[in-house]
């Protein structure tokens, strides 16, 4: 310890930790005591500066000091760089480490691991998948599938689909149904996780079950139905415009749920297995 302000700091320490004396503290360290007790009467010229600086970074904290400098320029400081980063670094200021970006995530009534379709209209699953037409742009597909009769029960062909679109879509499928789901399962897409579509779920009094980020197979029944159009159609049809999609896609639907055998439904249509279920179960629901 040369300087007295180093020694002042070790007498306080002294002070404050072993409980000695002053004069005692001072003794040890070797500190005169007009010197311990005298108080710096000059002030920091770079005072404002400083205050400035920590202002500075407290507003823009992804910015350094050289930006600093510039917007210092522009107010009408005239002061050298290597003082702003000399100065910035006795303050402490530094530029943070990037944090790691949150990702959207629902949230579910159920864990979607545990959530098992019981009935018709329990459980709900919505997926998105994307395909080309012949010109390159890009089109939407929203899928809706029941997923105990495993019906398809909707799939809206667009350029684009969003929050509001997703819910058109889900009141138009319960107006037909008759009712709306218990649970809606879907993944965390902006589409899926926006405002538009839990106010539904709280209007309709339906629960929500989000899949885990990156857990496709936590949605298996949709996302099987997403593999068999693009292996069935998709892969083999070229779209020259969105109306020619839509149509080829509503066809492809419609045959799939009424003629198409499912190897999950002992080899029944989705509609031959809904029916069935219906009349099987007519007391129950009535």
């Amino acid at each position: 310890m040369v300087s007295p302000s180093q020694r002042r700091g070790a007498v306080e320490m002294l002070q404050q930790r072993l409980g000695v004396s002053q004069r005692r503290a001072c003794q040890i360290v070797g500190q005169h005591r007009s010197t311990q007790r005298y108080q710096a009467k000059v002030t920091d010229p770079d005072r404002d500066l400083r205050a400035e600086l920590r202002g500075f970074a407290e507003r823009r904290p992804r910015w350094g000091y050289r930006r600093a400098h510039a917007v210092l320029g522009r107010r009408g400081w005239v002061v050298n760089r290597k003082k702003v980063q000399r100065l910035w670094r006795e303050e402490g200021l530094r530029v943070p480490p990037k944090r790691r970006k949150r990702r959207r995530v629902g949230d579910s009534d159920i864990d979607a691991g545990v959530l098992e379709a019981e009935r018709p209209d329990h459980v709900w699953a919505l997926d998105f998948q994307f395909d080309v037409t012949a010109a390159g742009r890009r089109f939407k597909i929203l899928h809706v599938l029941d997923e105990f009769t495993r019906e398809s029960l909707a799939d809206v062909v667009d350029y684009s689909i969003d929050a509001d679109a997703t819910v058109a879509c889900l009141d138009k499928v319960a107006s037909v149904r008759g009712c709306a789901p218990e649970f809606v399962r879907c993944d965390n897409g902006p589409e899926l996780t926006a405002n538009a579509l839990r106010d539904w779920c709280r209007f309709t009094n339906t629960n929500t079950s989000y899949i885990d980020p990156g857990s496709p197979w936590q949605n298996p029944w949709v996302e099987s139905y997403s593999s068999r159009m693009r292996d069935e159609l998709l892969a083999i049809e070229q779209f020259d415009s969105l109306l020619e999609a839509q149509v080829l896609v509503a066809d492809w639907r419609n045959d799939y749920n009424t003629y198409r055998p499912h190897s999950a439904l002992g080899m029944l249509t989705p509609a031959h297995y809904a029916d069935q279920w219906a009349n099987n179960n007519q007391t129950k629901l009535s």
